[in-house]
């Protein structure tokens, strides 16, 4: 978040236009990749020229050029007094006297209303994590680790004990996937150095991944939730049609790249056994290597290292490639449904401009309360809570839910809580009828 000269120069004009005032029309104008003004808390900013340098990624400001950015921004930063130091040289005016303070017709009674809940969480202290809480989920994630080599060093490697191996790697691997992402919402620590500290530990060493290429991808997905362009968990590369509005787009335009129709079959072909053995490994690796991002290189290598050290010597080069390979296939069957329940049955559909409550009541589901679904999806049967509140711990999203179901009742906002089987059906189901909408415009229109 260093400054460097064009910034400096962007903060002299901003000093010298500080006292400008502007209408929501003059900040929309202003939406383009080269020309990007947002507002925060009635203030006027131009982050052009910065939008690289945000730790976020560039896109998660380009996402918010020429809107409302408050609630965002909020969400995202545990401490905004020390972020709004690196605002200042950005500022640039304010809004007029005689514009609202949210952009294109927002409810402005329901974005108090979700501030205020907000507020009374921070007092409550639902904002505070318990190391405990931390310290024993780190813990049980090394003692899977340990538990699955020590079966092979002691008992052999028969085809029983291996996927017994596998299963309790495969459960370590997917709950240390959950600490990295506490860790990169900042959820964890107080200090944002020491979250970042503890996810290049679990997203790198744990895990083998890279903690700036994920927190790169997901910030956008927390920002701009199910919205076609902007979050790329719904950016599927013309494998599928999502949602209700893709499908007939695509039909409409006939265009063919899969037979759609058929996509909730072929699902289990390319999608939870590929996800994360092949498509993440190389996003991963080609963010590392484009932005020369050496230290997560390291983290990841020394997580190979580990593994091959301890399973070479009991199967060899080639069987130990052939675990880890089935290891991430099981993994990401694990990932693909738990993370997609909770999304791609909700609607998916092009920007809306909604306040943040209702655009992530409407791209997010619950999943039922218990103590499995609690630990085996690391909490995030509590998705609404979740993308409301990124930086709250885990273990408090249960706390806040009846005052966020309150808050949506008053309001006529839908807040869905489902089975876990129920959720893992929808996938199927959302898949086939999203299908079916393609086929017909395709057919028909």
């Amino acid at each position: 978040m260093g400054g460097g000269g064009q910034l400096t120069e962007q903060g002299e004009t901003g000093s010298k236009r500080a006292g400008c005032v502007y209408t929501w029309e003059e900040v929309q104008s202003h939406s383009s990749r080269t020309d990007q003004w947002l507002v925060i808390d009635r203030k006027v900013y131009n982050t052009t020229q910065w939008a690289e340098r945000h730790p976020g990624g560039f896109h998660v400001i380009s996402h918010y050029a020429g809107q409302d950015a408050t609630e965002a921004f909020t969400a995202f930063h545990p401490d905004l007094t020390f972020v709004r130091k690196f605002l200042k040289p950005l500022l640039i005016g304010e809004l007029a006297a005689t514009e609202p303070s949210q952009d294109r017709n927002k409810n402005a009674a329901l974005v108090q209303d979700f501030h205020t809940l907000r507020v009374k969480a921070e007092s409550k202290g639902l904002f505070q994590a318990r190391p405990l809480f931390f310290c024993l989920h780190l813990g049980h994630i090394v003692l899977l680790e340990a538990l699955a080599w020590l079966i092979m060093w002691v008992w052999g490697t028969n085809w029983i004990l291996t996927f017994l191996c596998a299963l309790l790697m495969t459960i370590a691997q997917l709950q240390a996937f959950w600490l990295q992402h506490d860790s990169g919402h900042l959820s964890v620590f107080k200090q944002s150095r020491w979250n970042h500290l503890l996810q290049k530990f679990t997203a790198g060493h744990l895990k083998g991944a890279s903690a700036s290429w994920w927190n790169h991808r997901h910030f956008q997905h927390h920002a701009k939730t199910n919205i076609f362009r902007k979050d790329p968990d719904v950016n599927l590369f013309n494998i599928f049609v999502i949602g209700a509005t893709q499908p007939v787009e695509y039909g409409v335009k006939k265009i063919k790249h899969m037979p759609y129709h058929r996509q909730q079959q072929y699902f289990f072909l390319v999608g939870p056994p590929l996800l994360i053995p092949v498509y993440f490994q190389m996003q991963l690796m080609n963010h590392i290597i484009s932005r020369h991002d050496w230290v997560d290189l390291g983290w990841s290598m020394s997580y190979y290292l580990r593994f091959f050290c301890c399973y070479i010597p009991m199967y060899g080069l080639f069987g130990s490639v052939a675990l880890i390979i089935f290891v991430r296939c099981l993994e990401s069957h694990c990932f693909v449904w738990l993370t997609q329940m909770n999304h791609l049955p909700m609607d998916i559909d092009h920007e809306k401009h909604k306040d943040w409550l209702t655009m992530q009541l409407q791209a997010t589901c619950n999943i039922e309360q218990s103590f499995f679904n609690d630990w085996f999806s690391g909490h995030l049967n509590f998705q609404i809570e979740h993308h409301l509140f990124p930086t709250m711990p885990r273990h408090n999203y249960h706390l806040v839910a009846p005052q966020v179901r309150a808050l949506c009742a008053k309001y006529g906002i839908t807040y869905q809580v489902k089975t876990m089987w129920q959720g893992l059906a929808d996938v199927f189901r959302s898949l086939k009828t999203s299908g079916e909408l393609w086929r017909d415009a395709y057919l028909h229109k």
